[in-house]
């Protein structure tokens, strides 16, 4: 049985809405839920946000989505982490 991975989406426009993400995602597979982390008093977005999606289609959108750019934001992209736990390290 396969399930599904939550993707870190960081570095949106203010403006990006969950139509957007998701249809920006899509092109890399199916895409279960988008959730945009919004600032409690305005409803604003905070640019950042989660995309739930198949474990089979999570590295092919981690890969084709890191770094590209939305509307002059470059979007940083990668598997969401428990909130306590540490960063991962990057290789260079």
């Amino acid at each position: 049985m396969t399930g599904s991975r939550e993707i870190f989406v960081g570095g949106l426009p203010p403006d990006a809405d969950e139509q957007e993400v998701w249809t920006l995602f899509s092109r890399f597979g199916v895409v279960e839920q988008v959730t945009l982390i919004r600032e409690t008093e305005t409803g604003r977005s905070r640019g950042f946000g989660f995309v739930l999606v198949p474990d089979a289609c999570a590295q092919t959108m981690i890969d084709g989505m890191d770094g590209r750019e939305l509307r002059e934001h470059r979007v940083r992209v990668n598997e969401a982490r428990d909130k306590g736990a540490p960063a991962p390290r990057r290789r260079y």
